[in-house]
């Protein structure tokens, strides 16, 4: 069973439980997943399903940082319940360690030498770490390797 497949079956399983915040967060995310198919104009991989909820978790990490600056906890109480529910559909994501040495050995592969060769480390070390870590992380990881 395919992720966008998992998320039907989850939603059905909420609806018939009652579930109404799974409900709402699984419905948000096809919707998302659909919109990408209808852009795309083709199904999706598994992949491409994790890009989309990675871009759903984000979007909610910072509502969520949004709400507890203004003050409303009960709202994020319920924005966090809902970030629970989607990161229950990520694997997960690699180690900082992990990833400081695939892009150690992406700028060894290059040849880098100074931050302005980010561009080129990027190219080689996103392939392999995509739908595995957090993109903020890498290139954070990878300015500081090259700043050293």
């Amino acid at each position: 069973m395919n992720l966008k497949q998992q998320l039907r079956h989850d939603l059905t399983a909420a609806m018939r439980a009652r579930d109404d915040r799974k409900k709402s967060v699984l419905r948000m995310a096809l919707s998302a997943i659909q919109l990408a198919e209808v852009e795309k104009k083709g199904e999706l991989s598994d992949e491409d399903v994790l890009i989309i909820l990675r871009k759903e978790v984000r979007s909610r990490e910072d509502a969520l940082v949004t709400i507890k600056e203004a003050g409303r906890a009960e709202m994020a109480a319920e924005e966090a319940a809902e970030l629970e529910i989607l990161k229950t559909y990520l694997p997960q994501l690699m180690e900082a360690d992990a990833v400081k040495v695939l892009a150690q050995s992406a700028i060894d592969e290059v040849q880098a030498t100074s931050p302005r060769d980010m561009g080129k480390v990027m190219k080689v070390l996103m392939p392999q770490v995509r739908g595995k870590a957090d993109g903020r992380m890498v290139s954070e990881i990878v300015r500081a390797l090259l700043a050293a």
